[in-house]
């Protein structure tokens, strides 16, 4: 069976690039399935995913085209990853209480419609341990203590840090993660913690956002799954999902009307970091669907 590897990288836009990787590629013994590019002309920045198969000819492994393609890569000034399709990424979950976007996430990797390796599901509270149980995924209850307690905090963070080592964690997941992340974390996995949160218009926070909503008679509801960053909730944003929602509609309603969104919007978000689709630019994302 031919392997499948793919093949991402953004660098300052200029001619030549598309076909230079191109010829490396058919050289290398590689046929292409799948191509999308972009050129931001605002910024001259350009972005390529490349999905190929080997043919039959002399063994390629990852590590020889791997290899072969730093020079290319040096040659344009490339920042670049190769994935080998086979290897599943894996993920590492945290939650608190809410257990919809676990579940969604859970039965989905059950289903292979989303093709993740969770080897553990974390939580700051026990309660969902009886679901990760459920899907055959292990539980670790890492309590984070309470809020303005910075010790408690640090060995939490701690712990997660460990865990993403002693795992192998290539990304992690807050689905519905109900605690801040320290800038220091952050900063060690820039692009590799994605979250869910809701979204209004206004945006309504502190607590019982869906009440605040009722109150002010909004129209729309929705979720954003976005890349954490030091900045609370403005990382670089993957995907949102909106929902139209009416005037006899409850708190209770658009809670329910919320978690569907949520669920949505952060399924499809690690669906696509998954399969190697997103690209950060700055504060923004470049998605290959």
């Amino acid at each position: 069976m031919p392997s499948e590897y793919v093949l991402t990288l953004s660098c300052p836009d200029r001619t030549g690039i598309v076909h230079a990787v191109a010829a490396y590629l058919h050289e290398a013994g590689c046929n292409v399935l799948d191509s999308q590019q972009f050129g931001d002309r605002i910024a001259g920045r350009f972005f390529m995913r490349v999905h190929v198969e080997t043919v039959p000819g002399p063994p390629l492994t990852y590590d020889s085209l791997y290899g072969g393609f730093a020079a290319v890569a040096a040659g344009f000034g490339m920042e670049w990853e190769l994935h080998d399709t086979a290897v599943q990424p894996r993920a590492l979950i945290m939650v608190s209480k809410a257990g919809h976007c676990l579940n969604d996430l859970l039965y989905r990797r059950a289903a292979e419609s989303l093709r993740i390796d969770v080897p553990l599901v974390v939580g700051n509270h026990p309660d969902l341990a009886a679901l990760a149980a459920a899907h055959g995924v292990p539980f670790e209850y890492v309590p984070a203590g309470a809020p303005g307690d910075p010790l408690a905090a640090q060995r939490s963070e701690g712990r997660l840090l460990d865990l993403v080592s002693e795992l192998s964690i290539d990304f992690v997941v807050l689905a519905r993660y109900m605690r801040i992340l320290s800038p220091e974390l952050c900063a060690k996995m820039p692009g590799r913690i994605i979250n869910i949160h809701h979204s209004f218009l206004p945006s309504f926070k502190g607590a019982r956002p869906y009440h605040q909503a009722h109150t002010h008679g909004v129209k729309l509801i929705g979720a954003t799954a976005h890349y954490v960053t030091p900045d609370l909730d403005e990382g670089p944003i993957i995907e949102q999902e909106v929902a139209r929602v009416h005037h006899a509609d409850s708190p209770e309603d658009l809670a329910a009307i919320g978690r569907d969104a949520e669920r949505v919007a952060l399924a499809r978000a690690v669906r696509w970091h998954a399969e190697h689709r997103v690209l950060l630019h700055g504060r923004r994302t470049v998605i290959f669907r």
